[in-house]
Parts: structure tokens; C-alpha cells; sequence
């Protein structure tokens, strides 16, 4: 019979092989809209896209295994949280938020499905029945929202030079500072909120998982 160890890596390499290239067809989709430098600044500035590439990178390097530092900061239990709450709180955005706004046709929305529902669906499931639990703490939650907060910094000063926002609800220039702030913090009330329940899920399951 196959082990839960083995399973794991095996399911890794599924969110691998959907993450990735959901990542390439959205950059080639968004290649063509300007200049490359120009473009490939747009793409990573998509919190979409970040909780997405760290949902790929632990999963790479979960299938790769090995001793090199990075590899095995990407393994750690926290970061694996962070990517499980990263992609989480994407896909509730999009679908409560964002989903309405746009219709995507084509290969577009082979993209945005895949990005929006199928990553976070194989991640969350993987991360809740295949990965190893017991270990977060509730200090995890705190350090968590470094992770938005960079991104909400980073949008707004961005945001502030080319007058281009990811997303309507942080565009300063139609919402002020002030409506914009007020929807950060919700986001990040989510963040916590959500954190909080994903740290007393591990713990939980750890506790199941003791011998």
C-alpha cells in the first residue's frame, strides 16, 4: 500500500504540472499588451500571481527534495501555510469580489479558471489531507501578513508612479487613499481571520496524526 509520504509527493507533482503552466499561458496572455520590462512588472504585481508562483515553488520543491536552503525553507511548515492562506484568500476575492467584473473568453479563461479555482482547490486538498501537520504556531498568523502587506506597499507606491492597479478596489485614483486603505484592511482582517482558522486546523490534525 502506498504511504501518505508517498502520496504527497505524488500529489505535489499534480500541483506542479497544473501551476506552472497556468502561470506560463497567463504571462504569454499578458506578454503581448506592451513592452516586455513593462508587462512582465504588471504580471508580477497580481497578488494572483504570487499566491499562485508560491504555490508552484512549494510544490516544486517538494518534488525536488534535497538539502539547498531555499528547497527546504520552501518545505517548511510555514511557508506552506502561507501559500494554503495566500491562495485561499485569491480565490474568495475573486469569486465574491473580482469574478463579476470581467468575463474572460478563450484561452483567458482557461487561465483565470485555472489560477482562480483549480490551483487553489489541488492546493488547499493537498495541504489538508496529504501534508504533514502539528508544527504552526499562532505567532504564524502576525508573520503571515508580511506577505499583503508588501504587496499593498509595493501596489500603492507603483500604483502612485504609473497610475495602474491591479485590481479596482486598491485604485487610488478613482477610490482616494482613504477607501482604498479601508478595503486593505479588510483584506488583511481576512487574512488574519483565515490564518488564524488554518493554524487550529494544523494543529488539529496534528494532533490526529500522533501516534
Amino acid at each position: 500500500m502506498v504511504g501518505r509520504a508517498a502520496l504527497s509527493n505524488l500529489f505535489a507533482i499534480v500541483v506542479a504540472a497544473v501551476a506552472w503552466p497556468a502561470l506560463m499561458l497567463q504571462y504569454w496572455l499578458i506578454l503581448w499588451s506592451g513592452p516586455v520590462l513593462q508587462v512582465t512588472v504588471r504580471y508580477f504585481s497580481f497578488f494572483t500571481i504570487l499566491s499562485n508562483l508560491l504555490v508552484a515553488l512549494v510544490a516544486t520543491a517538494v518534488v525536488t527534495g534535497g538539502d539547498w536552503r531555499p528547497l527546504k525553507a520552501l518545505r517548511s511548515a510555514r511557508v506552506r501555510g502561507l501559500a494554503a492562506l495566500s491562495i485561499t484568500v485569491t480565490w474568495l476575492v475573486y469569486m465574491v469580489i473580482l469574478q463579476a467584473q470581467w468575463h474572460p473568453m478563450g484561452p483567458q479563461l482557461i487561465a483565470d479558471r485555472a489560477v482562480h479555482y483549480v490551483v487553489p482547490a489541488l492546493y488547499v486538498f493537498w495541504w489538508m489531507a496529504l501534508q504533514d501537520h502539528g508544527t504552526l504556531a499562532w505567532s504564524d498568523v502576525r508573520r503571515w501578513l508580511a506577505f499583503p502587506l508588501v504587496f499593498a506597499v509595493w501596489t500603492l507606491v507603483r500604483g502612485a508612479v504609473v497610475h495602474e492597479y491591479p485590481y479596482p478596489f486598491m485604485n487610488v485614483d478613482e477610490l482616494g487613499y482613504g477607501q482604498v486603505l479601508i478595503h486593505s484592511l479588510v483584506v488583511g482582517a481576512l487574512f488574519v481571520l483565515l490564518g488564524a482558522v488554518y493554524v487550529a486546523i494544523d494543529r488539529r490534525l496534528g494532533r490526529r496524526d500522533m501516534p
